[in-house]
C-alpha cells in the first residue's frame, strides 16, 4: 500500500463541498492576499493540530453520522484548511506593514485553538464509542517529553547552523516532527496501536528487526528519524526563506503540519481510544 490506513475520499456530495469550500477559500485567500510571514504561519499550528485532534474523534466514532465523512482522512484536512483560510483571508485587510502590530495572528492563532480545544473538550465530555481505555496522562507526557527533546534539538541545530531566518517557524518544524515519531514509538511500543502510514511502518519493522526492540522496543528508529528529518528540513529552508520569505515559510509550513497533524491526532487517539 502507498496511501495510509483509513485514507479514503467521502461520498460524492460531502466530495462536492469540499471542492466548492476549497475553491471558495482560494479565491478568498486569492483576492485578499494576507502577508505571509513567520508570525503568520506560526498561528497556523493551532489550524494544523486541531485537523489532528478531529481526525481523531471521527476514529473514535464521536462526530454525527451526518457529518462525520468530513472528519475523515483526507477529507478533515481540507475541511480544517477551507476554515483556516477564510479567517486567513477574513483578517487579510490590514496593511502588510502593520498586521503583525494589529493583533491579526491572534486572531488567526486563536480561532484555531478555540477548534483544538473543542475537540479536547468533546472528547472529554462525550462517550466515546470507539474507545477501549483512556490514557490522558500518557499524552500529557508524551507531550512534555517531546517539548523537552524538541527544545535540545533546538539548540543543537541553532548552536552548528545559523538557521536564524527560519524563525518560529523552524523551531515548530522541528517540535511538530518530534512529536510526532515520539508519539508513534509510545503508541507502538507501549500502548499497542498500530502504524497507519507505509513509510513509516517500513521504519518500525526494520527496527522491530535489530538486536535492540527487545530490550528498548521498535519505535525509537521511527523518532530519531523523524528528530533528524525535522531539523534536516530546517538547515535546508534556511538560505529560501531568505531568498524568497513569502514562499520560504509557507511551504516550511506544510512541512510543519505534516509532523504536527499526525502529532496532536495520536495525543487525543491515545486520551480516548
Amino acid at each position: 500500500m502507498v496511501l495510509p490506513t483509513g485514507f479514503a475520499l467521502p461520498a460524492l456530495p460531502y466530495l462536492a463541498a469540499l471542492v466548492v469550500g476549497m475553491a471558495v477559500a482560494l479565491a478568498a485567500v486569492k483576492r485578499r492576499r494576507p502577508p505571509v510571514t513567520a508570525a503568520t504561519v506560526t498561528a497556523l499550528a493551532p489550524w494544523m493540530a486541531g485537523g489532528g485532534a478531529l481526525y481523531a474523534l471521527y476514529q473514535a466514532g464521536v462526530p454525527p453520522k451526518s457529518i462525520a465523512p468530513l472528519f475523515g482522512s483526507p477529507a478533515v484536512y481540507v475541511t480544517t484548511g477551507v476554515l483556516a483560510a477564510l479567517v486567513w483571508a477574513a483578517v487579510a485587510d490590514r496593511p502588510a506593514d502593520t498586521w503583525e502590530s494589529t493583533g491579526a495572528p491572534f486572531v488567526l492563532a486563536g480561532s484555531g485553538g478555540l477548534v483544538l480545544l473543542a475537540a479536547v473538550a468533546i472528547a472529554a465530555t462525550r462517550p466515546t464509542p470507539n474507545a477501549v481505555g483512556a490514557s490522558p496522562f500518557v499524552s500529557v507526557a508524551i507531550l512534555l517529553v517531546s517539548i523537552g527533546v524538541a527544545a535540545a534539538v533546538w539548540t543543537g541545530v541553532r548552536r552548528r547552523y545559523d538557521v536564524h531566518a527560519t524563525g518560529t517557524v523552524g523551531a515548530l518544524a522541528v517540535f511538530a516532527h518530534t512529536l510526532d515519531g515520539v508519539s508513534t514509538a509510545v503508541g507502538y511500543d507501549l500502548l499497542g496501536f498500530g502504524e497507519q502510514t507505509p513509510l513509516s511502518r517500513i521504519i518500525i519493522e526494520a527496527s522491530a528487526a535489530l538486536p535492540t526492540a527487545e530490550l528498548i522496543g521498535a519505535g525509537w528508529l521511527f523518532a530519531l528519524v523523524k528528530m533528524g528529518l525535522g531539523a534536516l528540513i530546517v538547515v535546508l529552508f534556511e538560505e529560501y526563506v531568505r531568498a524568497e520569505p513569502a514562499e520560504g515559510y509557507l511551504l516550511l509550513g506544510l512541512v510543519t503540519a505534516v509532523g504536527l497533524g499526525p502529532g496532536a491526532h495520536n495525543l487525543l487517539l491515545f486520551a480516548i481510544a
